[in-house]
């Protein structure tokens, strides 16, 4: 698949202070995202996160497929997923998001809402398989979604409403101080997928 790219937009920070959060606007046309949701909705490895949380056995109605140069294993709250390798498409994609960005990613965690009333509560990416100061670049496919950013300490919100092909950026001390989450809403009937591109630290024990 070809892509169709816009040059991003002005990036200015979207935070008023403690981060950054860039956002380079849409950089596909609205043909090509849609070709790109249909397509990775039939070919990503799309499955729920399960696990053991609390002590409290738990099933998410969100489903992910996590791929990587390597077969890392991600640990986050309840859940272990192990890599799966690139999918060429995506691996296309995420050249072209180096290039954007400026800086190198390892592995792409993707997240598919199939309505609005599947969301993502508030959290921060902050594991250390991450790093310090971790740059994320979110890339967003379907329907346009809310979403929040609440600072930790001062409960301030900035809030984004991100269409398909629209690519975000978070980086510097944007994890320590801020929460993010997809807010649901029952108008909403159309999936939404977002590629988050990262760099894996793999952590011996």
């Amino acid at each position: 698949m070809n892509l169709e790219l816009f040059a991003p937009e002005r990036c200015d920070n979207v935070l008023p202070y403690d981060g950054i959060v860039q956002d380079y606007g849409v950089v596909l046309s609205a043909e090509h995202s849609a070709r790109y949701l249909e397509y990775f909705l039939q070919h990503l490895a799309w499955q729920a996160d399960e696990g053991l949380l609390f002590g409290q056995y738990y099933r998410t109605q969100r489903q992910v497929a996590w791929y990587g140069d390597e077969q890392y294993q991600y640990r986050y709250p309840g859940a272990l997923k192990q890599a799966h390798v690139w999918q060429p498409a995506l691996w296309r994609l995420k050249q072209q998001v180096e290039r954007w960005v400026g800086h190198p990613f390892n592995s792409c965690l993707a997240n598919l809402y199939q309505d609005g009333t599947q969301g993502l509560g508030w959290h921060s990416d902050d594991e250390p398989n991450l790093g310090k100061n971790a740059v994320i670049a979110s890339l967003s496919f379907g329907a346009t979604r809310k979403f929040s950013f609440k600072h930790k300490r001062t409960a301030n919100k900035v809030e984004l409403l991100l269409q398909s092909g629209q690519l975000l950026v978070m980086r510097g001390q944007t994890q320590q101080h801020w929460k993010h989450a997809l807010i649901k809403s029952s108008k909403i009937l159309q999936p939404r997928m977002n590629l988050t591109f990262r760099y894996f630290h793999s952590i011996s024990k």
